[in-house]
């Protein structure tokens, strides 16, 4: 779990509260070396914070933020408001957990999802946990914006060609916009695509403001009606979770960022975590200028009427659309590298160092051929945009941007003075107990965590050893100490930012199993709903 280093020291707590017996020096043979220097995330670690900038937004902003409108359709204006601005924020926190986990133990870099997951949970049941979840994200993005760039192709022909001419099918377009991907996939490490990524995050806040300005342009349309456009309770019922749905996947930057992260140098003095935060808020902010002019104005101008991408509604002027889905396509081409990386990563670990294969260019080009090829066939199958997004946003992003960041933090960090057993006891109790009776598999989850000893029931005394990883935890539970001061209002200063942070992490769990049960199930309706007319490979 983790990765050790002598030329880059990964270490992000404070360089004054270092012991002698922390290690300075690489453990790793020459051989693991030599495939760590061959695999993409960790073959590169020389990017500045505006790498990390240029690529969250790539990874953030995305098909997501075309389908906003629509989910406002969905959602109204109340709740539609209230979750847009509650998921900023909390995306936002939990963001900013992932960052400060990432070098949270002397001497070592989560540099991969999964291995801040084993740390957590423990070195099997974290795979578990974390793998399969992180996959079905990644994929599911690729997928996603397979359908999104063939479809902005096909805008952009079926805009530019005369009306006479006859249609070509979407399953081309998926094709053209695939066999960028062929070559593009080839690219070893995120430092190789960082030009790719700041063109996508440049065409991204274009886009966006394409999308909103020319909304502006066309007025507000004649009977435009905000009410919910379902014929019955039950349809607007699973709308309204599909737009949950479409919301969550448009917040879905978390499952990259530790990749990201890892590709920043750190010292004792400077650890990777500074330039990071500094990319990540940069990052949000151009979130925001995106994502609430697009989802209110959009909304505002077409009413229910809207399409569930913003930039079908948009007619005219024909040359603006037409650049508009260009850069969508140039967008979606960066972030589906963005989010294909890690996975290329998973698969190149798998056989390099469970498969024993000997690392080659020879493997890379048949295992990220074969990777595109099978997004490719599923998005030619499955073309279904809104659907698509409503239901991996649910299904996949809710639990690993709102809620799991938070379930690591309290299994690693363990606050014992003041909040270990309350914040155990609050997320068996209020969450688990209290809202389902104590048989859900949070409750499970749960159990089997405190099974593994990363989340007691109790406060228990740590063994006092010296060995690094205690060391560093009792750094962090006399955190309030050193930082609060011995008085009696230090204690207290500390006492109620725990409990805020406490608060916050229990907003986000709630909102984030909500977002996992239910929007899935809209998702699924549409795309079942759609399915039922639509001619696949057609």
């Amino acid at each position: 779990m983790g990765t050790q280093y002598t030329d880059d020291v990964k270490s992000s707590f404070d360089p004054k509260s270092q012991t002698e017996d922390t290690p300075s020096f690489d453990e790793r043979t020459a051989e693991q070396k030599a495939i760590d220097d061959w695999l993409p995330i960790t073959s590169s670690r020389h990017a500045k914070w505006y790498y990390a900038a240029f690529h969250n937004v790539t990874a953030m902003v995305g098909a997501g933020v075309l389908s906003l409108p629509y989910a406002m359709s969905n959602l109204g204006w109340g709740p539609g408001v209230v979750i847009l601005i509650l998921s900023w924020v909390i995306t936002l926190y939990t963001l900013w957990q992932m960052v400060e986990m990432h070098e949270m133990v002397p001497g070592k870099r989560f540099d991969r999802y999964h291995e801040l997951g084993q740390e957590a949970f423990g070195e099997k049941l974290g795979l578990y946990i974390v793998v399969p979840q992180q996959l079905i994200c990644e994929v599911s993005v690729c997928i996603v914006y397979m359908v999104t760039g063939g479809t902005s192709l096909k805008k952009v022909h079926d805009t530019v060609v005369c009306d006479d001419c006859p249609r070509i099918k979407l399953t081309f377009f998926i094709m053209i916009f695939a066999s960028v991907h062929f070559v593009l996939s080839h690219l070893p490490n995120f430092n190789s695509i960082s030009g790719v990524s700041l063109a996508a995050a440049v065409m991204s806040l274009s886009y966006s403001t394409i999308a909103w300005t020319a909304s502006i342009h066309k007025g507000l349309q004649e009977n435009v009606q905000y009410g919910y456009k379902g014929t019955n309770p039950s349809e607007t019922t699973f709308n309204f979770f599909n737009a949950l749905g479409d919301v969550a996947f448009a917040y879905a930057g978390h499952n990259v960022v530790l990749e990201i992260q890892a590709t920043i140098p750190s010292t004792p003095e400077k650890p990777s975590k500074g330039p990071m935060w500094r990319g990540v808020v940069v990052a949000y902010i151009v979130v925001a200028l995106c994502y609430f002019p697009v989802a209110l104005i959009g909304y505002y101008m077409f009413g229910n009427a809207v399409d569930d991408n913003i930039l079908i509604s948009l007619e005219k002027p024909k040359w603006l659309i037409v650049a508009a889905n260009m850069f969508v396509v140039i967008h979606v081409i960066g972030s589906y590298q963005i989010y294909a990386m890690p996975v290329f990563d998973m698969i190149e670990t798998l056989l390099v160092k469970q498969l024993n294969f000997k690392p080659s260019w020879i493997l890379r080009f048949y295992t990220r051929i074969t990777y595109v090829a099978l997004t490719m066939f599923v998005a030619i199958c499955l073309p279904f945009f809104g659907g698509l997004l409503g239901f991996f946003g649910g299904f996949a992003f809710a639990p690993t941007t709102y809620f799991l960041p938070c379930i690591m933090w309290l299994a690693i960090y363990k606050p014992k003075r003041f909040s270990l057993s309350w914040c155990t006891n609050w997320v068996r109790w209020r969450l688990v107990v209290g809202g389902t009776g104590g048989n859900s598999p949070m409750s499970s989850f749960l159990q089997i965590s405190s099974e593994y000893g990363t989340i007691a029931p109790q406060e228990e005394p740590e063994e006092q050893n010296d060995s690094p990883t205690s060391h560093h935890k009792r750094n962090l539970t006399c955190m309030e100490e050193v930082e609060g001061g011995s008085g009696g209002g230090g204690w207290w200063r500390w006492r109620w930012r725990w409990r805020v942070l406490v608060v916050v992490m229990e907003i986000c769990i709630v909102l984030g199993l909500c977002l996992m049960i239910l929007a899935p199930i809209g998702g699924l309706r549409n795309i079942i709903k759609n399915a039922s007319h639509y001619k696949f490979f057609g």
